[in-house]
């Protein structure tokens, strides 16, 4: 009976050795050396760089511009609404004309007509005095400064949500590549360590529950090891879209 007992001990141990091994070879796939890491050095441009390329490439930025060219044109337009009330008219007229005259002679009063075709022309200036005009002008102008001000700030304000916006994409994206090598070293010891336990484990040296800790927490580095990766690529992909710059 404890003979039977030792052979399936030993079974079960060459079983539980085989599932490990398996399991570390599966946490292994995910690993990846610590001279693999440089591949994850971004070449990351100057934070000023990106700012200007932002602002060049922000679609909503240019918009606004546009909308304060719009309203200066606006401006002079008011400007010159005077020019309305003030002008050069001219006609021309053809047709038959029927012409009276009186000739006054002594006491004789001669009339005489005549009918001619003839073509008649009129040129002259008209001036008009809109009362309402004159006094709203003033106002109209000033509002149409003020909206020009209200447009040139509002860029201005544009412009400084673009610079705070690229700031933190950039922090968040030397962060995200520090925080990468900081795990990538970690996943390098883990491997070392994971390693030294397989073999002790196989000499035995150390107990199968020492060895399923240590494996487990390999696997635990490894999957933040892939988050950390994942969440730089996020990053540069955020930072790459909004300034309209390659990031290698």
């Amino acid at each position: 009976m404890f003979k039977i007992m030792k052979q399936i001990f030993k079974i079960s141990k060459v079983l539980l050795t085989f599932l490990l091994t398996a399991k570390l070879a599966f946490a292994q796939d995910s690993i990846v050396d610590a001279n693999q890491t440089e591949s994850f050095k971004l070449l990351i441009p100057e934070l000023e760089v990106l700012i200007d390329s932002a602002l060049a490439n922000n679609g909503m930025l240019g918009y606004r511009k546009d909308e304060i060219e719009v309203k200066k044109a606006n401006l002079k337009s008011k400007r010159r609404n005077w020019t309305r009330n003030f002008g050069i008219q001219a006609d021309t007229r053809y047709g038959n004309f029927n012409n009276f005259s009186n000739n006054v002679s002594g006491n004789d009063v001669v009339t005489l007509a005549s009918a001619t075709t003839q073509t008649n022309y009129g040129v002259g200036l008209y001036l008009k005095i809109p009362v309402f005009d004159i006094f709203n002008r003033k106002s109209e102008i000033k509002q149409a400064k003020t909206e020009i001000s209200q447009a040139e700030n509002l860029v201005k304000f544009q412009e400084y949500e673009i610079r705070e916006t690229v700031i933190r994409f950039y922090e968040d994206l030397i962060l995200k590549e520090q925080l990468l090598e900081i795990q990538a070293i970690n996943l390098s010891d883990a491997k070392v360590n994971m390693e030294m336990a397989k073999k002790e484990f196989t000499n035995g040296q150390i107990e199968i529950y020492e060895y399923i800790r240590i494996s487990d927490i390999t696997a635990g580095v490894a999957t933040e090891f892939e988050k950390a990766k994942s969440n730089l690529l996020l990053a540069k992909k955020l930072l790459e879209n909004y300034t309209g710059i390659q990031i290698n």
